[in-house]
Parts: structure tokens; sequence; C-alpha cells
């Protein structure tokens, strides 16, 4: 290997263009095309069933968006989707698909949790690409296909942020421009529209039971929404020196749950916790000393993923805030997005180094010998109690 050049990890691979945003596939929801098809290949045989059923579990997708942008630059603009092989812990060399988009930018994107689509957003609007997979539930003949169906309320529009809640019935947007508008899906009718000028939004997140959305913007407190109401229910203010820079809700449906809010402060980087009954700030913990670019929850709700500007990734444990995992220069440029598998076994991240990487989650180990040491202190504490109870040995 060359003096200087950084080995590739079969975990990463580079796919010629930074990477604005990024998901994982819900493949095993996206319907077949071909019903009859699909029955004649599950009457092939049981055995091939459990035997396709086992791999489609170890081969999941991943989905990519960027590029260049408008001019001259060279540098493609593209939606790519890579497949990655969970017991090899590899990407796989050539994406499964590649939709070139000229001279739009994909900039970000949501993917629908229940397999219909992905809508992605570029600087002067979004667009609607629906899955089609023909016959066998094979990932190979997965195709995505840009729908006749157009997103008129989201034209001429230049998406900051964008998510479906839960169940995909709803779809929440933010715009650079200050627009926060929260649509039923697919229909596309309003449920709540605030217009806040010179004030874009820069992330947005639905509570597990998609009874609240959280909102925060480039300046001013981060506000949650009752969705029933369709009104503001809680204000959570900043402190002096913090900036908010995301929020995402807990992943249980206890009444435990938190809101997470990322802050930079100092140019170091915190996570924030609120009481979602009381809207009360419960805590606060410094991370990381660099600032924060990418944040988000696994879906079983007991870690947190945080992505900084020089490429590092730390993984927490979302009750206590520990330490998990370090990832030191997991990239070479800033992270532009840190996603969960939705079994929550991998992490998916992206950068404008051009690079996508996917981090297998192991089980964190405890620490054998601190325990021993524990026990070992009990004993020997059990044995002078006895010792000087039974006189054996004099008052210590």
């Amino acid at each position: 290997m060359a003096r200087g050049r950084r080995e590739i990890e079969p975990c990463s691979k580079t796919y010629g263009f930074p990477i604005y945003c990024a998901g994982w596939v819900p493949f095993s929801h996206i319907p077949t095309s071909s019903a009859s098809q699909e029955n004649e290949n599950e009457n092939e045989g049981d055995h091939k069933g459990d035997s396709a059923a086992s791999d489609a579990s170890d081969k999941l997708l991943v989905a990519l968006g960027g590029g260049g942008g408008e001019g001259r630059s060279g540098v493609p603009n593209a939606l790519v989707i890579s497949g990655f092989d969970f017991p090899s812990r590899s990407l796989s060399d050539e994406p499964v698909i590649r939709i070139g988009t000229e001279s739009d930018l994909p900039y970000r994107m949501a993917i629908h949790p229940t397999g219909d689509g992905i809508i992605c957003s570029f600087p002067n609007g979004s667009r609607w690409f629906k899955w089609d997979l023909r016959g066998s539930r094979d990932y190979k003949k997965l195709a995505l296909n840009p729908s006749e169906e157009s997103l008129t309320q989201l034209e001429n529009v230049s998406l900051q942020a964008l998510c479906f809640n839960k169940e995909g019935s709803v779809l929440a947007t933010g715009s650079e421009d200050g627009n926060l508008r929260v649509f039923k899906w697919p229909a596309m009718e309003s449920i709540l529209s605030e217009v806040v000028d010179d004030n874009s939004i820069k992330d947005l997140d639905f509570s597990f039971d998609g009874k609240h959305l959280a909102s925060l913007r480039s300046s001013g407190p981060c506000r949650v929404w009752d969705l029933n109401s369709s009104s503001v229910i809680a204000n959570l203010a900043r402190e002096s020196g913090e900036i908010f820079r995301f929020c995402r809700f807990s992943c249980s449906s206890d009444d435990n749950q938190v809101l997470f809010v990322i802050a930079m402060h100092d140019d170091q980087g915190k996570i924030i916790t609120w009481n979602t009954t009381t809207w009360k700030r419960i805590g606060s913990k410094r991370v990381v000393k660099d600032p924060i670019s990418a944040f988000n929850i696994s879906p079983d709700g007991k870690l947190l993923a945080v992505g900084t500007i020089e490429g590092g990734i730390v993984v927490l444990n979302s009750k206590n805030l520990q330490v998990h995992s370090v990832i030191k220069k997991a990239h070479l440029g800033l992270l532009t997005s840190l996603v969960f598998s939705q079994d929550s076994r991998a992490l998916l991240s992206s950068s404008f180094d051009s690079t996508a990487r996917v981090t297998a989650i192991e089980a964190k180990k405890s620490n054998g010998l601190s325990m021993w040491l524990v026990f070992l202190v009990i004993i020997v504490a059990i044995l002078a109690y006895y010792l000087q109870s039974n006189g054996l040995i004099g008052n210590l």
C-alpha cells in the first residue's frame, strides 16, 4: 500500500460523489408486483423458502443520494441502492440500482417505512420514487422508478428536513425559507403549517406513538407540537451559549420517554434530555469535543449515535449516555448522516468524502476483571467481620 494512502475496509465503499443523505431500504416490506410468480417460487420447496428467508435477513440494502450539484464539476448527481452482506460485513462492489439525476442534487431523503418508496428532496423541489419488485424476493430484481404522481405541494421548495412517522401515515417537511408543513400521507392533506421567515428548519422527529412532532430551527427553541390539535405544547429553551442541532424522541412505548436534543456549546457537542410529560430539562452531558454533524437513535431505543465533522462516530447507551463504542476516523470528512438498520444490528454512515460505511453493532462485553474485584472485596469484608466477631483478630 502506498505511503499515506488509506486502506478501505470491506464495510466501507467509495461512490464517486459527496453523499448528502442515506437510509435503509425496508426490503421485507416491499410488495412484489407479480403475485403469481411469487407463489410459483414458494411452491418450489419449503426448504428453499427457508433458505431464502435466512439469506434475506443477512442481505440488507442501503440508499444513498448526493453529487456535485449544478454546473460542470464533473461529479455526477445520483441516487444509489447498494447491498450489504451481514456475515461478511461488506458493502457490494457494484450498486444494485443507480439513477442519474442530471443537474439536480439529491439533498435529503425520506424512505417510507412500509415499502411505498422514497421521497427525495432536490434544491428546487421533491420527487417521489416507487419500488418495483418483480417475481421472487431477490433484491437483485428490485427497481426504483420515478413516479408519475407529482408532489405539487413541495414544488419549488428546498427542503432541509423531511421524515415519515413510524406507520408512514404522516409526512413532516421543513424548508430553507422557514416553512414547516405536515401532511397526511399519501393524500398530502395539510395537518399543520407554520412559517417563520428567515429561520430555516434544521431537524424534525415524530414521537414513537406519533402524537407529537419536535421541530428545530436555525434559531429559537425546540418546539413540540401536538398533532391532534395542531398546536405547540412546549417550547424547549436554549441555555446561554447553546446552539441546537438535532432532536430525536426515545423509541419506546413505556411512560419513560424522553426527547434527546443535540447542542453545541463552546465548540463541544452535548446531549440534552427532556421529560416528555413535564417538558423539563432533566439531564445534559458533553459527549464529544468536535462539532456534531449527524445524530440518530436505534429503532430498539437502546443506542444513540453521534457523528462529527472530523469523521468520527461515538455510539452511546441511551439510558445512561455511557460510551458503547468509538470509531475514530470512520470517514475522512464531515459525516452527513447516521442511520441504524431496522433491526438495530448495523449503523449506516455517510460523508462528504464520497464514502458510505456500515458498522455492525456488537454487544458490549462486560468488564469481567472489575466484577471479580468487587466480589473479592465483598468476600474479604465478610471474612474480616467473621474473624472479628469470633475474637480471632483484634478490633480493626
